[in-house]
């Protein structure tokens, strides 16, 4: 177990909601044998472990249970069942400055959160220098933390969290603080950690974030551990919970829908047979609609996954209907095999009403663009969704069907060519 540096074993918080605060009283004095309240659980028997050197992130709606778990394990709440150990000094960027004393100054604060930490003065002597610029508030440190912004307050105390040099890092939205140029030193700080093999649970509601920076991602749904995995197929999963897919948990159904674009026999003759599919493609939605083919189609008019960099290209799906739908929006996204989504568009943004189908149409969509993707493998997802009965569903969804292989022979740096020009002395400079 010396491997484990957090162990979350069956927790379950339950919280007493009473109707009247007399009701409250009567009961804490002994004076009613009728129960009084309605329990409320904001975590149910939920069990999991962070390995050492590990980068866990938790995900789930809002009301799931990922700040109590969270206070759970960095002390502030105790558990109503269950157990957390956590074998390591802890740094939690939570509800960054909640210890901090308004009257006094910056630096002053510095010393007393240091101090609650459990260092000594002469070690934070040792960091005061990296966290003031890392704060980089200027002459504000001498100055009372009630004088301050609020931007400068959280650039303080994320400064003061940040540097101390913890064994566990727990972060619960704290990234996206400040302006950009600080959000970019908070990000590299965090690489920094990864890759000094420190221990990183992340909270974010930033899936882009959590798929790139996390190892395994933890699945909380109303007080539930959903489930847990590899980052790309619980956010997947935790997409279609969003949506309310009646069958999110259920991974037979999601294998058996698949199985139609995975059978060479159902294939043929099919825009998709000619692409290569994704056998972990994920197949849902209401069946409204639903997208019977597709394709990717290159410069030349061919069905062709490999697509050179610069050309245009055609993403386009036929869509059947099975009830009467106003204004469907159609949608491709592209994402990178991390599960970044990269980019892609729909029908809404592009400002495109799509008309009233009637049971039994077809409709062809094709989106049109030029590929300006640097050159490496990407994933495709298409969608037909929209408002039904006054309330957003998804009609049908298709995650990561097939690959999209843009063939290049020069990358520039990101994820995108913004094609520049290069001039010098007022001279336009080639290869």
């Amino acid at each position: 177990m010396q491997d484990i540096a957090i162990e979350v074993s069956h927790v379950t918080k339950q919280y007493k909601l009473y109707d009247k605060p007399m009701d409250r009283l009567k009961e804490s004095l002994g004076l009613s044998r009728k129960k009084r309240y309605k329990e409320i659980y904001a975590l149910k028997d939920v069990s999991f472990n962070v390995r050492r050197g590990e980068c866990v992130g938790i995900i789930g709606t809002n009301g799931s249970g990922k700040s109590t778990i969270l206070k759970i394990i960095t002390g502030v709440l105790n558990p109503t069942e269950g157990s957390v150990a956590v074998r390591g000094r802890i740094s939690a960027l939570l509800e960054l400055g909640a210890g901090f004393n308004q009257e006094y100054t910056g630096l002053e604060n510095i010393y007393v959160n240091g101090t609650v930490m459990g260092f000594s003065r002469e070690e934070v002597d040792a960091r005061l220098n990296d966290i003031i610029s890392f704060a980089d508030i200027g002459d504000f440190i001498n100055q009372p933390v009630k004088t301050y912004s609020s931007g400068m307050f959280v650039r303080l105390a994320f400064a003061v969290a940040i540097n101390i040099d913890p064994e566990i890092l727990i972060v619960d939205e704290a990234l996206s603080v400040g302006d950009v140029f600080f959000q970019a030193k908070c990000y590299h700080k965090f690489e920094e950690f990864k890759k000094a093999g420190k221990t990183i649970l992340f909270v974010s509601h930033d899936l882009g974030s959590v798929a790139k920076y996390c190892d395994r991602v933890v699945l909380l749904n109303k007080g539930h551990k959903e489930t847990e995995g590899d980052s790309k197929r619980v956010i997947d999963i935790y997409k279609q919970i969003l949506v309310n897919n009646p069958h999110a948990d259920d991974r037979s159904a999601i294998k058996e829908d698949i199985s139609r674009y995975l059978n060479e026999e159902n294939a043929k003759g099919k825009w998709y047979g000619k692409l290569e599919m994704n056998p972990q493609l994920l197949d849902y939605g209401e069946k409204q609609a639903e997208i019977i083919d597709f394709a990717v189609v290159d410069d030349k008019g061919e069905i062709n996954s490999g697509i050179v960099k610069g050309s245009e290209f055609t993403i386009k799906m036929k869509v059947k209907f099975n009830r009467e739908l106003v204004d469907p929006l159609f949608c491709f996204t592209i994402k990178d095999p991390q599960g970044t989504e990269v980019t892609g568009t729909n029908t809404m943004l592009e400002r495109i009403d799509t008309g009233t189908f009637k049971p039994g149409d077809v409709t062809v969509v094709e989106f049109k663009q030029k590929m300006n993707l640097q050159g490496r493998s990407y994933l495709l997802s298409l969608g037909c969704v929209g408002f039904a009965d006054n309330r957003f569903a998804v009609y049908h969804r298709l995650y990561d069907i097939c690959d999209i292989n843009v063939i290049s022979d020069k990358n520039t740096v990101g994820f995108y060519d913004m094609d520049s020009t290069t001039v010098i002395d007022g001279k336009v400079r080639h290869a």
